[in-house]
């Protein structure tokens, strides 16, 4: 893990304890959520200290630390995240925080100890040179269709973002239907999985594979690109929002909450106060083409390019709660 330092040096002896400062524990990588945390920075006074990591790996260690922790604020990149850090007792309450208020409800933890920052919506990239219609693949049921066998592209199922998708049908449809449906999926993967989400945009560019599901911001990032090769995707690609005529499409989010022993805990709420607000929510749609978490904050140029969709409304704690049996279900079907 690397440490960052916004703003002012602090002592060399350990991470900052001081009134002008909050410390930030981190899922999200560094060039994605430090350009807002220098911004609040700047806006406060207020320095920063960000530590980046793998989230179960900050998790172990906010539990390790315990009462002595000094961190003030984790922030992690999915729902399920979220719930297990939550399950491991290194959460406090913002109950009461007044910043919660415009968050719609699904996307607040029911106690109040995370909430969603960002949101991405999980969806269909297909190429449109294949052959395939796209009313075949409108809907993640048939993703597991055995009309479209040989031709998926997917993540693997340690995935968090898959393993999330897994469990927001198992809500919706039953434990039987989802092992069905991954048994499917499995059956229609035109190779092994490899890589991440861009790697299964590229791949369906590439020809290896007719369609994919990833997340909406990779795209984004390649739109927004000025590589030729990046470009050269982009043509090729066309893209689906699954399940309009169902209950919507599959929705996530990165999220944040203050820590159980936040010792800065007013300046973590300053910084979760602003990275809710209509500035911050504006500025980091356009910078990482995520969707703002607040209603009426407009998405990127880039991604208002695909027009309106209806998003699931399922609550997001769902997604973490059957983060198990999600992973059960995909290991039952041979998800590698």
């Amino acid at each position: 893990m690397k440490q960052y330092l916004l703003a002012l040096a602090v002592a060399a002896s350990g991470v900052a304890q001081a009134a002008d400062v909050v410390n930030v524990y981190s899922a999200r990588k560094e060039a994605l959520i430090l350009p807002l945390l220098e911004r609040f920075s700047e806006q406060t006074g207020i320095e920063v200290q960000l530590i980046t990591g793998k989230a179960d790996a900050l998790v172990t260690r906010l539990k390790t630390e315990d009462v002595a922790s000094p961190a003030d604020v984790f922030v992690t990149v999915d729902a399920g995240r979220a719930v297990r850090a939550k399950q491991a007792g290194v959460l406090g309450s913002m109950q009461g925080q007044e910043f919660l208020n415009p968050v719609p409800a699904q996307y607040v933890d029911p106690d109040h100890q995370w909430v969603a920052l960002s949101l991405r919506a999980r969806v269909v990239y297909y190429n449109k040179a294949s052959g395939i219609d796209p009313n075949d693949i409108d809907t993640y049921a048939e993703a597991a269709d055995p009309k479209n066998q040989g031709k998926l592209c997917i993540r693997s199922s340690s995935n968090i973002y898959n393993q999330s998708l897994v469990g927001a049908l198992i809500e919706k449809q039953g434990q039987d239907a989802t092992d069905a449906w991954a048994q499917g999926v499995v059956a229609n993967m035109a190779r092994n999985p490899a890589g991440g989400d861009t790697d299964q945009i590229r791949a369906v560019a590439a020809g290896v594979c007719d369609f994919a599901i990833a997340n909406t911001y990779y795209f984004g990032r390649l739109m927004a690109s000025d590589k030729a090769e990046d470009k050269a995707v982009v043509d090729q690609i066309g893209l689906i929002w699954p399940d309009q005529a169902g209950q919507g499409t599959h929705i996530n989010a990165s999220m944040a909450g203050i820590t159980k022993y936040a010792p800065n805990r007013a300046n973590a709420e300053r910084l979760i106060e602003f990275l809710l607000s209509d500035e911050a929510q504006r500025f980091y749609a356009e910078i990482n083409h995520e969707f703002p978490v607040i209603e009426g904050v407009a998405a990127s140029k880039t991604m208002q390019t695909f027009g309106d969709f209806k998003p699931d409304r399922l609550p997001l704690q769902v997604l973490g709660v059957n983060n198990a049996a999600a992973v059960k279900t995909m290991d039952r079907a041979g998800w590698q």
